[in-house]
């Protein structure tokens, strides 16, 4: 890892892909036995395929792999990067078969990496960046949902989130002020997306925001990510203005999320555009996730303007384009395919997304149970009410409105009574009552056949987890 290659691998990270690519050209021709050229070749590819989302050039990419752990493996057997190279490249494509669904596949590869990095650690017990990839892996095979866990536990694969992620953190640490230093962005990035889509954390948002600040000034994933944080934490005002004022040149590869991410929040505080950033994400996106939830979002930007005809043209769209593969775009077709919502609980929903918990309030307490005729309405009711309560850190009210929507929603397929169930354990963990916490977790794993199934679960699981440990 040269001066030459250090820039290259800093570039990837910025997302200046056409710079990075040249600046390893360069180092192709001045030094043509530099393996990591061949380890930032494949960075590239990586990333680019997490983000296009595009399937036929995820099929023309995969058999890179091989190629490219033959030629390492004609390089210099005794320097750390050697084995370490081949980990961080099962590795990646370890995780961008899983994005397309290739479970068995991707699940040989993260053991093969695994085991690298292991032998590896076993050779080099400073070489610290063994440390970000072994933290990578636990988390990744303590994440995998229960129904891809059959392969796993073939090879003898056990992982642990919270162990790995703290293992992600100490590196991020040890790395600071030493040669191993630019690994900084690689690991904010891993960081914020393990914190906020795996763990769920509560109230990170300033932690978050300020980790990704120490990311370099010039980079468009430091801009994405912190308006990602945002919206995802209900900071929405301040999502909107960091993913308006994302940097957009041809020094940069193109990031239709940017437009989607936007969408919602706009949508979520209402505003008149929202509808020009879900079209534009649908228009500019290269894969198949998502689509069906932008039409949905789209169908309901035209609900709340009372524009019938629009509405149930989108509607048409979600049940006919893009796929149901992402969890997002199930729960969009499910909703498409069920009554329309009810308006108020619509409204009351966008705005809590939004973090705008008061005006959420205002909605659901203006309401009734016996106001709403389907059960569904109902369930979502006392859902919406502990969770706005929750956000509102009115504690007994949240678990009084989560227990009404368990006790009318555990049998059916709705999501509203698990997360309601599990997120009244994590309060009683918060009280320290471990019994209550347990009883509540257990109860979630115990509901069947709902949205969201896999991500819900393994919070439980974690939950669970942690309170063993206490």
């Amino acid at each position: 890892m040269n001066q030459n290659a250090t820039a290259a691998y800093k570039a990837i990270f910025e997302l200046r892909f056409p710079e990075a690519k040249k600046i390893i050209q360069e180092e192709k021709s001045r030094n043509a036995n530099n393996g990591i050229t061949i380890l930032l070749d494949n960075y590239i590819d990586y990333l680019y395929l997490l983000n296009s989302d595009n399937k036929s050039d995820y099929e023309k990419f995969k058999d890179r792999k091989s190629d490219r752990i033959d030629e390492i493996k004609d390089n210099d057997k005794n320097s750390p990067y050697y084995l370490f190279s081949q980990a961080e490249i099962y590795l990646q494509w370890g995780l961008i078969k899983a994005k397309f669904g290739d479970y068995t596949s991707s699940t040989m590869d993260l053991n093969k990496a695994k085991n690298l990095l292991a032998e590896n650690n076993e050779k080099f017990k400073d070489f610290l960046p063994n440390q970000k990839s072994l933290g990578v892996i636990d988390l990744i095979f303590g994440a995998i949902p229960a129904n891809l866990k059959g392969i796993a536990s073939f090879l003898g694969i056990k992982g642990d989130i919270s162990r790995g992620f703290n293992q992600m953190e100490k590196f991020r640490v040890q790395i600071a002020g030493t040669k191993y230093s630019y690994y900084k962005d690689e690991i904010i990035f891993l960081m914020c997306f393990t914190d906020i889509d795996v763990l769920h954390s509560r109230n990170n948002y300033g932690r978050l925001i300020s980790l990704v600040n120490d990311m370099d000034e010039k980079s468009l994933l430091k801009s994405y990510l912190k308006g990602y944080v945002a919206y995802k934490t209900g900071h929405n005002d301040e999502a909107i203005n960091f993913f308006l004022n994302v940097p957009r040149s041809s020094e940069y590869i193109s990031l239709p999320a940017v437009n989607y991410w936007l969408g919602n929040a706009k949508l979520c505080r209402m505003d008149s555009d929202a509808n020009n950033y879900l079209l534009k994400y649908i228009k500019e996106t290269q894969g198949i996730n998502y689509i069906k939830d932008s039409y949905q979002k789209l169908a309901y930007y035209y609900y709340l303007k009372n524009d019938q005809v629009n509405y149930n043209n989108y509607l048409t769209l979600v049940r006919t384009r893009g796929a149901a593969t992402d969890e997002k775009d199930k729960q969009a077709l499910k909703e498409a395919n069920d009554v329309k919502p009810d308006l108020d609980l619509l409204k009351a929903r966008l705005y809590f997304d939004g973090g705008y918990y008061n005006n959420a309030l205002a909605i659901l307490k203006s309401k009734q149970a016996n106001d709403f005729k389907i059960i569904r309405d109902k369930i979502e009711f006392f859902y919406r009410l502990g969770r706005t309560y929750d956000k509102m850190n009115a504690y007994n009210e949240a678990l009084t409105n989560y227990q009404k929507a368990i006790n009318i929603g555990k049998n059916e397929s709705y999501y509203y009574a698990a997360n309601s169930a599990l997120y009244s354990g994590e309060l009683y963990e918060q009280k320290k009552d471990y019994k209550k916490a347990g009883d509540y977790f257990n109860m979630t794993l115990r509901m069947k056949d709902h949205a969201y199934q896999n991500s819900i679960d393994t919070q439980a699981k974690e939950g669970l987890k942690r309170i063993k440990a206490d």
